[in-house]
């Protein structure tokens, strides 16, 4: 296709959220392959997810276990998030880590059920080894005469804990001799634990140790207590336990040097551990984010953090100590969300395993807002806010809490690449140094990750991304465009603000796009919503960092903030087209004072200052106030915006606001190429207009369509003022011309500075064919003028003999638009075809909505027949017809015979011949055209009553044509055909009978025997080896008419991909691809271009429910009228009775048709 446009819909990324994995078949040292994207030419295929968040997943591909997990289970795992060979792109398959049974070779003792997680426990060394760091009493609480002494000893490898400091001294000589406990000022210890306590290596003689390597986080309780606490969170991955130690002191001092020792040496026993994570641990937490359609192994980290017990409000009694308890768990880091996972439990298995079972909580990325991390210790917090929520925060701790804010801040550059400034607060210590960071990886990516960051903010708010729909355009002016589409979803006919969100913040700061369009798209759910909670997303720089003075900006609408962020963070952004977007009423006179619809609000301040390169933009049908006409005209009285356009068409713009909206215009009369203002409540004034319309140097496109003006003789536009301009499209459509303009048109066409206009629309304007003369004469040129001029709905009957003059002379444009021609006498429409029999300068014709006094006659049938064959001129040519509820415009069944003098057209390549009731004797016209006829690429043959018999009679005529590239899949037929049949079903459901005429009675008789067809044995009327008639059912079920419509639906898409085959291949040989061979002879296809009678066999021997009622019908006209419903003809005719019967069967289908 010449058309570079490509459409997406995101329900194409099977699922959205499922990444590409690499798989490995071999041995494990072999190089993985990977599974590419593929990429389809329209994203709104079958067989797509509904939502990327639905509990069901496609099947998933096994991979090697100790290749996807090694990078967790060991200690040298990488920095960055990514893999060298990582895919290409983000969407495909799963990689599952659920089952491991189909691997060539399973793990040692690898097991799926989470009670038997830790299978390689790293080796921890004697209780006695390691050389000491710290130690010290814990005197516990109590009367001084009973208390007790424990003393806490850190080693290279343990924290321990001895009844007493001289126990402590005969395992450590280093310990000192005995103190006096008034001395300390550590008040006691208590082992505190969310589950157990087991876990701690315990002797008989009360010696209590944890390895370093357990530990998880150590960090300050806010427990509101005059000591002060700290609390030590282990795991151990031996016992799949967790508990936590809390040590409460009252000299801050002392506090702080515990702190500092022990986080110091437990850091250093994590680094020196040669495991991370047990393998079953792995796979548990992959498992869980698989479920949320989270989990790529080349964007998985998993860190153990304690999600620590927050007190808030005033300070807590002293049972609170008690109340405020931490849980350890698992934080997973996944493709586009943060998930805590909470530990495994035995009784858990792995099959109902997922994050909503285990009340775990998963939150977007891209939802994150803030970033606080403590600089005394492991603690820190992350801040989530959904839109229009106030923001909730995660309390955690972590030993490892640098390595867990690098990897977050890595993911969301990987999933926002383009926004050089993130909105994300980082409150983190300047030891935190985010310099050695991992490049992102250079990924073959269209759009610069639009899809990625898109998909990002869709999981982030929980939207269904299947339901949205854009297009590119690579060939249209300011190319790339971006093009917004209609929801996929055709029940809900609009997007809703989480949807309109994550589309604008994903468009945010992407550069590929040089034009944004969400035209016809309803952004009326956004405008006026403001978000008090948080201004993270407000725009206060532009790109380069410059700051943007803007009054109050925190207090405008998301609508507006949204618009502005748009135009600041895209530096190539030049055009933005909202037309129709926006349904609203401006306040009149008395109500409160009206704001404005936003956009003008958004864009005016940034053009006038300079912020942005956004230099058009596109308001048409969306209806200005007095606010917007004033930010408009503050922005345009600034020659330093260079505005290229400004388009208000049909915006309810009275006179005084349409001259406001020229004069501030004129003053970019250097730059302003389009003006576009149809259709609006001003009158045009022709003294006024040439006021300010000589200040314009370079308009192109000027459209004054739809708009009135006031009386007089003088003409709206002067000579020397078009002369001046660069014009390449002039439209006057629905609006007044007259002879003054009409001769000054004629001059300015005359004059070789019109060369390059490409486009005059003047619909509606009265005019007659004398006029259409001028025009054509003045327009002449040596060679066809490369003009489109459009006359439709003109008088053109009146001084037709001119009009037929002019085409005869082949003085019309090379294409012509003359549409809703009216005749009242047959014979002009007779010299009309004639004259197209002779012109040789019009390429492209469109003479659709034709409406005769009657049928056209043998004689119209005979000419239009002679010009379709020997016209060698025209190779578009549109003869479609009208029907509306009021009004019919159709040639008639001659139409029929005139279709076959393309047999022989060498030169037309499209042809439109639509709403012309062509029915089953079009059908075979049409086919024996296609089979004879080698120029035709293009047929739009669609609403012709084609049932689907007619419909695989065109079909089949395509097994000889090799040229045709489209074809029209019938859908407006094939939803009419459905409807007949539906409100047939339903007559022969309810069985009613009174009131009927015979014929009518014979007619549900026989829709009652084919359902009866098409339902299982048992249910039919006659048997099929006795004849003998079985009971007939007086009403037949919802299930039993849902088959039937079922059948024809299936039929007719089998029919529609048959065609698409053929298509196919013709588009191959035209482009000079390889074809493979077709599956379907000339022997397999029906006969086409036959008698009626062979179509009806052709529908008999069809197994289809359509091809039921024709062979029934014939069965039918044998019947007696006067027999009562249930007395029809039982027996059917076979194929074999002959003729006889088929025009009988024919008038009995009108009778049906006409009877519903």
């Amino acid at each position: 296709m010449s058309d570079r446009r490509r459409r997406r819909s995101l329900s194409a990324f099977r699922p959205p959220l499922q990444p590409l994995t690499p798989i490995s078949d071999g041995p494990p040292d072999s190089t993985p392959t990977t599974l590419k994207k593929r990429r389809p030419t329209s994203f709104s295929k079958d067989g797509s997810p509904t939502s990327s968040f639905s509990p069901t997943s496609p099947k998933v591909e096994r991979t090697n276990s100790r290749r996807s997990l090694s990078r967790l289970i060991t200690r040298d795992r990488p920095r960055g998030s990514q893999k060298d060979g990582r895919p290409s792109s983000l969407f495909g398959s799963i990689r599952s880590l659920s089952s491991l049974k189909d691997e060539d070779e399973m793990s040692p003792g690898m097991t799926s059920s989470p009670s038997s997680l830790d299978l390689t426990t790293p080796v921890i060394p004697d209780v006695a080894a390691g050389m000491l760091i710290h130690h010290g009493p814990l005197p516990e609480a109590g009367p001084v005469f009973r208390r007790r002494c424990p003393y806490l000893v850190l080693t290279e490898f343990h924290l321990i804990q001895f009844k007493s400091q001289s126990r402590a001294s005969e395992m450590f000589p280093g310990v000192s001799g005995p103190q006096h406990p008034n001395r300390t000022s550590m008040r006691h210890s208590r082992l505190s634990s969310a589950s157990s306590t087991h876990d701690l290596q315990s002797s008989s003689d009360g010696q209590y140790s944890i390895p370093l390597v357990h530990i998880v986080a150590v960090y300050k309780l806010d427990d509101g207590e005059p000591y002060f606490s700290l609390e030590i969170a282990h795991f151990n991955d031996a016992t799949n336990s967790a508990s936590t130690m809390t040590l409460q002191i009252h000299d801050p001092a002392d506090a702080d040097t515990w702190l500092t020792v022990i986080r110091s040496a437990a850091s250093k026993a994590r680094v020196t551990s040669s495991t991370l994570f047990p393998p079953g641990l792995v796979e548990y937490t992959a498992r869980a984010l698989e479920q949320e359609h989270d989990y790529n192994p080349d964007h998985f980290n998993m860190f153990k953090v304690v999600q620590r017990a927050h007190r808030s409000g005033k300070r807590s009694s002293s049972d609170d100590l008690t109340k405020l308890t931490s849980k350890i768990c698992i934080l997973a880091i996944g493709m586009y969300k943060i998930h805590l996972v909470p530990l495994p439990k035995s009784t858990r298995t792995s099959s109902s395993t997922s994050l909503s079972d285990m009340n775990g909580a998963s939150h977007g990325i891209v939802t994150l807002s803030s970033v606080n991390v403590q600089t005394f210790d492991d603690a820190f917090q992350l801040w989530f806010r959904f839109p229009f929520q106030p923001s909730h925060a995660l309390h955690l701790a972590a030993l490892c809490v640098h390595e867990v804010i690098r990897y977050i801040r890595q993911a969301a550059e990987y999933l926002r690449p383009e926004w050089t400034e993130q909105p994300i607060r980082w409150i983190v210590p300047g030891t935190l140094n985010f310099d050695d960071l991992l490049p992102l990886p250079a990924e073959d990516e269209e759009n610069r990750a639009f899809d990625r960051t898109l998909t990002a903010y869709c999981a982030g708010y929980k939207i269904n991304t299947s339901n949205i729909r854009y297009t590119v355009n690579y060939e249209c002016e300011d190319a790339p465009a971006f093009t917004l589409l209609s929801v996929s979803d055709p029940r809900r006919g609009k997007y809703n603000f989480m949807e309109l969100l994550a589309i604008f913040r994903a468009l945010r700061y992407n550069e590929t796009f040089h034009a944004i369009s969400f035209s016809r798209q309803s952004l009326d759910v956004l405008n006026g919503l403001c978000d008090h909670y948080g201004w993270e997303h407000t725009p206060w720089t532009t790109r380069s960092g410059d700051p943007v003075d803007l009054p109050e900006q925190e207090k405008t609408s998301v609508f507006v903030q949204e618009i502005r962020a748009l135009a600041l963070k895209n530096r190539r952004l030049r055009r933005l087209d909202f037309s129709y977007c926006l349904n609203r009423r401006p306040s009149s006179a008395g109500e409160m004072p009206d704001s404005g619809c936003g956009i003008c609000e958004a864009l005016s301040p940034l053009c006038s200052k300079q912020y942005t390169n956004v230099d058009w933009i596109t308001l048409n049908g969306i209806l200005l106030s007095g606010a917007d006409i004033d930010y408009l005209y503050a922005a345009a009285i600034e020659k330093s915006c260079h505005f290229r356009a400004i388009e208000v068409a049909y915006c309810g713009l009275a006179d005084r606001s349409f001259q406001s909206i020229l004069q501030a215009l004129s003053h970019q009369g250097a730059t302003l190429e389009w003006l576009v203002v149809a259709g609006n409540f001003a009158r045009l004034e022709p003294s006024f207009l040439r006021e300010y319309l000589n200040e314009f140097s370079l308009l192109r496109v000027v459209n004054f369509s739809n708009i009135s003006r006031t009386s007089g003789r003088e003409p709206l536009f002067e000579l020397d003022t078009l002369r001046r301009w660069k014009l390449q499209q002039l439209n006057l459509s629905r609006s007044p011309i007259n002879a003054a303009t009409l001769r000054v048109l004629a001059d300015y066409l005359r004059d070789p500075q019109s060369n390059c206009l490409t486009m005059l629309s003047l619909d509606q304007c009265a005019l007659t064919g004398g006029m259409i003369k001028d025009l054509c004469h003045a327009m002449a040129r040596p060679v066809p003028r490369q003009l489109h001029l459009s006359v439709s709905d003109n008088h053109l009957e009146e001084e037709h003999a001119k009009l037929v003059e002019v085409i005869q002379q082949s003085l019309t444009p090379t294409q012509l638009t003359m549409e809703m021609l009216e005749y009242k006498e047959e014979k002009n429409f007779q010299l009309f075809l004639q004259a197209w029999s002779k012109n040789t300068s019009t390429h492209w014709l469109n003479i659709s909505k034709a409406a005769l006094p009657c049928p056209a006659g043998d004689e119209t049938v005979t000419i239009m027949k002679h010009m379709l064959a020997n016209n060698n001129a025209l190779q578009w040519l549109n003869i479609s017809g009208e029907e509306a509820h009021l009004e019919v415009a159709t040639f008639g069944v001659g139409l029929n015979r005139a279709l076959l003098g393309l047999k022989t057209n060498k030169i037309l390549k499209y042809l439109h011949v639509q709403h012309q009731r062509l029915g089953l004797p079009g059908s075979n016209t049409l086919a024996s055209v296609i089979e004879e006829n080698s120029s035709l690429l293009e047929l739009h043959c669609d609403r012709n009553g084609f049932n689907l018999q007619a419909f695989t009679v065109i079909v089949s005529s395509l097994v000889h044509n090799y040229t045709l590239q489209h074809l029209s899949s019938m859908e407006g037929d094939r939803a009419v055909e459905i409807r007949k049949w539906e409100k047939e079903v339903e007559k022969a459901r309810d069985g009613g009978m009174r009131g009927l005429t015979a014929p009518t009675k014979a007619t549900v008789s026989t829709v009652k025997r084919q359902l009866g067809a098409v339902m299982p044995a048992p249910l039919q009327f006659a048997s099929s080896q006795t004849g003998a008639p079985l009971p007939q059912k007086k009403a037949y079920t919802q299930a039993e008419a849902e088959a039937l419509l079922a059948s024809v639906h299936a039929k007719w898409d089998n029919k529609v991909a048959v065609m698409q085959g053929y298509l196919d291949r013709n588009f191959k040989l035209a482009h000079g691809l390889p074809v493979e061979n077709s599956s379907m002879t000339e022997n397999e296809r029906p006969t086409t271009g036959q008698s009626a009678s062979s179509t009806l066999r052709l529908g008999s021997n069809d197994a289809t429910p359509l091809g039921e009622p024709d062979r029934q019908l014939v069965a039918d006209v044998g019947a007696t009228p006067g027999n009562d419903d249930d007395g029809a003809a039982d027996t059917p005719i076979t194929p074999e009775d002959g003729d006889g019967h088929v025009e009988a069967a024919l008038m009995m289908r009108q009778k049906l048709t006409l009877g519903s």
